[in-house]
């Protein structure tokens, strides 16, 4: 690895010349190619080496997250009301969508903790560890969409010509989680009380999310939903996939506008702060 075009740091801030920073960030995000698959080959099989269900464990979290919803709707226990599709292909295929977000969220931090001791010891792009933990979110969705698959099948639905648009609605949903977990990042690396949160914090944010139920139309649901910038993304996803009919398109492309910019800001603040974390980390 040490024949990596890497930019070598310096104690003068990178912002002071704003030009070369983008030139070094595009250069390091180009050269990290290499090295980002062999942390992803490594991390994987790390992961779900020791794992005697394997793989299986891709598919746990969106149905743990969803059956129980199922469950209190059929037993009358919860009142959903009304959905497109049958409610419990509705909440699978919403979960299922969450979970990519969740994974966004955690994988930055997961990624930069355990390349820690690698970032103190060898010079190289930064970028490279976030395009493994990248990959992970990704590999992470194309397993579990057999799930998705497995719905349609079983539900005989029959996804509508939207449903071309729906990679673009996980998209969002990845940088937007992205743009939230590199932001905690460097405070993550240095209190280990911020990667135990995440979890409980995508838990908490779904409940306000309509993933398992509609939009709310009336009461203080609907106001949190209205302003909470993971509905239209979660929503005009899942209707692009199932019905084709959504209401939230314009506030989907004003949020993946915002969520893109955002992302790139807080990899500036990624890049210019992780050489000083790193170094406070060491000592």
């Amino acid at each position: 690895m040490s024949d990596l075009p890497v930019t070598v740091y310096t104690p003068d801030s990178p912002l002071r010349t704003p030009g070369k920073l983008f030139r070094d960030m595009w250069q390091d995000l180009l050269s990290a190619r290499e090295l980002a698959w062999r942390l992803f080959l490594r991390d994987v099989r790390a992961q779900y080496r020791s794992s005697a269900l394997g793989y299986i464990w891709v598919f746990i979290p969106p149905l743990v997250a969803s059956l129980p919803f199922v469950f209190l709707n059929a037993q009358g226990v919860v009142t959903i009301g009304s959905t497109p599709i049958p409610y419990a292909a509705y909440a699978i295929i919403g979960t299922t969508i969450w979970q990519v977000f969740a994974d966004a969220l955690n994988a930055p931090l997961r990624a930069v903790i355990n390349a820690r001791g690698m970032l103190a010891r060898i010079n190289m792009p930064r970028e490279a560890i976030l395009m493994s933990a990248l990959a992970q979110v990704g590999l992470g969705f194309f397993v579990r969409f057999l799930l998705v698959i497995g719905v349609f099948a079983w539900f005989r639905l029959v996804p509508p010509a939207t449903a071309l648009l729906f990679p673009l609605g996980i998209l969002s949903l990845i940088m937007l989680g992205s743009f939230l977990g590199l932001l905690v990042t460097p405070l993550g690396l240095l209190y280990g009380d911020v990667q135990q949160a995440l979890p409980m914090f995508a838990t908490f944010l779904m409940l306000l999310t309509p993933v398992v139920y509609p939009v709310p139309q009336s009461g203080f649901a609907a106001v949190i939903a209205q302003y909470n910038p993971l509905t239209p993304l979660v929503v005009t996803t899942r209707d692009w996939l199932t019905t084709g009919d959504t209401t939230h398109a314009a506030a989907f492309i004003a949020v993946t506008a915002g969520a893109t910019v955002l992302l790139f800001v807080v990899w500036v603040v990624f890049r210019v702060a992780t050489p000083h974390l790193v170094a406070r980390l060491g000592n």
